[in-house]
């Protein structure tokens, strides 16, 4: 193997531009950059990326990933012990500091769980029925195959009356009290999507439902979009989507630590009891595949349900209430349960105590091949990567970082109880690049903070693409032809714009669902996530497994290989540059938008009484012109450099305020996941939701709180020049 791995890197030494990308003659050639934003010399830079591009092997992610994903290992069980310790053994071959943290988690395995179709009489539905599929699938027998649940759901016993309620969103609500369908008391019937899962409960106890079941429709990824698993990608019949409901967007990690970390040692009365946490549905809430949903919907009568909530089974879906009755038993077994997280150091030579940071979690509902270990298998590949520059003599400026992070899956956890436990440390940190699902498919994608987004595409046109070129030149391809099928699809007229404010690739902006959310939305830490998408319907299912991934996800694995390069060329790039690479006029500008569209619906809302927002927008326009004045000087490496990024690190951190109203924890004044959404981006929340919430008083006190941390942020870049 050594001899290998010193093949490869003599390889990389003597590389011609193309020969490393594989590229044939049909290809777009690939020409790597000659030049890199914030280096006044690129030389050195530009010979360790391409012996680091060099090493990612798609072979050996194959083997990660088949090894990772060859039994399940939900967090917190043996197996999933079992993984850390590989991460571990890979990041110490590699030649990082690498060691396990443990915490302490109050999280749930399913001890029962039945759900049952008690009326009306003669038809007959007992479940969740067993995730089985006819076709070859080596993985879905295997008896530690936990019975399909949601994670933080509570114990409980009802029977009710069932109604549909779409999405579960509060538009689906309202609509069902529009028609005049009563929710209280109810079991609602809600499908997955269009929301965080943790959301549907969170509305449903609103309006007075006793329980949720959250089934996946075949319209959203089953056999309406194309053959199902074995033939296809899609869900079949029986693939249940398991997951968290915890209220993510009150706040991620363990539930009885919110703001501090789960230590194993962590005496007893610094914890929140459970029964008083604030993040915990209080009903009975479980998942069920469309094949046990279908004589549900069947059976409901009442109003016809709105048409665009019609979905793909095949007979027209009521609303209810009744006569469909279903008693619903959960019996759930909460512990502190151990989980481990895998942090692997390289120490910086000039910066030690700035801290580039790499993610991906590992832990899974069952196998996880494509969420999340295609991002385990890549992030090993990107550690391998590091592993070969080091022997080569290379060290980076500043210290580099990477996690395998665990229990992401119940909410976040591994990542928030590191977060809160170096908040500290963390001040001086200065990006956090995650990946979760790396490949799903062949098409590239990434979300950043507005100062990120440029390094983004920039990055991105150092890597090359298994279709040839860049991955920047497929990913600007796709949107290109995306842009222009929806014109031609919109009659030729030009469309709305949107918040994009560079002429550039769509990066698009972070909400919340992954483990990001710590580091920018409690600490300030600017983050980005990247992925690799394409046709995936068997999502937090037993099918997501590894004959799933080598059939439709990445068969050649050239894929992981490409994320492995873009993850990695991320960190190592931001570790050595002369001066941080943060875009604040783009922000700026991002900004500007927000506020426009802020504005206009104020108007809507409150009329003549609408807050003036003309400080919030001076307070903008000051942060972009300011922005402008760095970037000029990091383009043109003026001014002093240390100087420079002290103030570029700090920027951020000038974005947090007290935390939101209702919602402490989160603490971001321009990004946080949606009260109502989980998933999606708020921008500017706490002034958006005052509006939505047609609260005048509140929009503007958030107001203010806006302005001034825009006037921050401007304050400290001006002070860096």
């Amino acid at each position: 193997m050594k001899q290998t791995f010193a093949a490869l890197l003599i390889f990389a030494l003597n590389l011609s531009p193309i020969s490393y990308a594989q590229q044939s003659s049909d290809k777009p050639a690939f020409a790597p950059p000659t030049k890199i934003t914030g280096y006044r010399d690129a030389t050195a830079e530009l010979q360790a990326e391409k012996t680091f591009l060099a090493v990612p092997s798609a072979a050996l992610a194959k083997e990660h990933l088949r090894t990772l994903t060859a039994v399940p290992h939900v967090a917190g069980s043996p197996e999933d012990k079992a993984t850390a310790e590989y991460v571990l053994k890979k990041y110490k071959e590699a030649g990082l500091d690498a060691y396990i943290q443990e915490y302490k988690i109050w999280m749930n395995y399913p001890a029962e769980i039945h759900v049952d179709l008690v009326a009306p009489a003669g038809v007959e539905m007992h479940g969740p029925s067993r995730e089985h599929v006819d076709g070859d699938d080596p993985f879905q027998n295997d008896p530690r195959v936990l019975p399909a649940y949601n994670g933080y759901a509570p114990s409980g016993e009802v029977t009710a009356d069932v109604i549909y309620a779409n999405y579960g969103r509060p538009e689906d609500f309202k609509k069902l009290k529009e028609m005049g369908v009563e929710t209280k008391g109810k079991i609602a019937l809600v499908r997955y999507g269009m929301n965080f899962r943790g959301v549907k409960p969170y509305v449903a106890s609103e309006y007075g439902c006793v329980g949720v079941l959250i089934y996946s429709d075949p319209w959203d990824d089953g056999y309406f979009k194309g053959d199902k698993y074995t033939k296809g990608p899609y869900r079949p019949d029986t693939g249940v989507q398991r997951g968290s409901v915890q209220y993510l967007s009150q706040y991620p990690g363990d539930p009885t630590t919110p703001g501090i970390a789960s230590l194993p040692d962590l005496p007893e009365s610094k914890r929140t009891p459970p029964d008083k946490a604030t993040d915990l549905t209080r009903i009975p809430t479980t998942p069920l595949s469309y094949k046990d949903a279908a004589p549900i919907l069947a059976n409901l009568d009442g109003p016809d349900s709105p048409r665009d909530w019609q979905g793909a089974l095949p007979f027209t879906y009521h609303v209810g209430p009744g006569p469909a009755k279903v008693h619903i038993l959960l019996k759930q077994d909460y512990q502190y349960r151990t989980i481990y997280d895998v942090i692997g150091t390289v120490k910086g030579t000039e910066h030690p105590e700035q801290w580039v940071i790499t993610g991906n979690h590992r832990d899974a509902w069952v196998y996880g091949a494509v969420d999340p270990n295609s991002g385990s298998a890549a992030q090993l590949e990107a550690v391998h990567g590091v592993g070969e520059l080091l022997k080569s003599g290379w060290k980076p400026k500043r210290t580099i970082m990477f996690a395998s992070w665990d229990a992401e899956e119940f909410g976040l956890i591994g990542s928030t109880e590191f977060a809160e436990q170096h908040e500290n440390e963390l001040r001086n940190a200065v990006a956090y690049f995650n990946m979760d699902v790396a490949v799903a498919g062949p098409n590239f994608g990434a979300s950043g903070v507005p100062s990120l987004k440029q390094y983004l595409r920039e990055v991105s046109q150092g890597v090359p693409s298994p279709k040839g070129g860049s991955v920047y030149d497929q990913w600007k391809a796709a949107q290109d032809k995306r842009s222009k099928e929806r014109d031609t699809a919109n009659g030729g007229a030009p469309r709305q714009p949107n918040a994009v404010v560079k002429k550039d690739v769509n990066v698009g902006d972070l909400g919340s669902g992954s483990d990001f959310t710590p580091f920018l939305q409690h600490l300030g830490v600017p983050a980005t996530d990247i992925g690799s998408g394409g046709p995936y319907g068997v999502y937090h299912s037993v099918f997501d497994n590894f004959a799933w991934f080598t059939k439709f996800g990445d068969p050649t694995f050239e894929y992981e290989q490409q994320m492995a390069r873009v993850y990695g060329l991320q960190l190592i790039r931001m570790a050595s540059e002369d001066v941080l690479p943060f875009d604040y006029e783009e922000y700026g500008k991002e900004i500007v938008e927000y506020l426009k569209s802020a504005e206009s619906k104020s108007k809507e809302t409150f009329g003549s009484k609408s807050p003036s927002f003309v400080n919030a927008n001076q307070a903008a326009s000051r942060l972009e012109k300011a922005g402008a004045q760095m970037l000029q000087a990091e383009s043109a490496l003026q001014g002093n450099p240390e100087k420079m990024n002290a103030a570029l690190i700090s920027t951020e951190r000038a974005f947090l305020i007290d935390g939101l109203p209702g919602r402490t924890w989160y603490k971001h004044a321009i990004y946080a996941p949606g009260e109502y959404t989980g998933y999606a981006a708020v921008v500017i929340p706490g002034v958006n939701e005052a509006i939505d919430a047609q609260n005048l008083e509140r929009t503007q006190q958030q107001l203010q709180v806006l302005t001034d941390a825009l006037n921050r942020a401007a304050g400290t870049l001006e002070k860096g020049m």
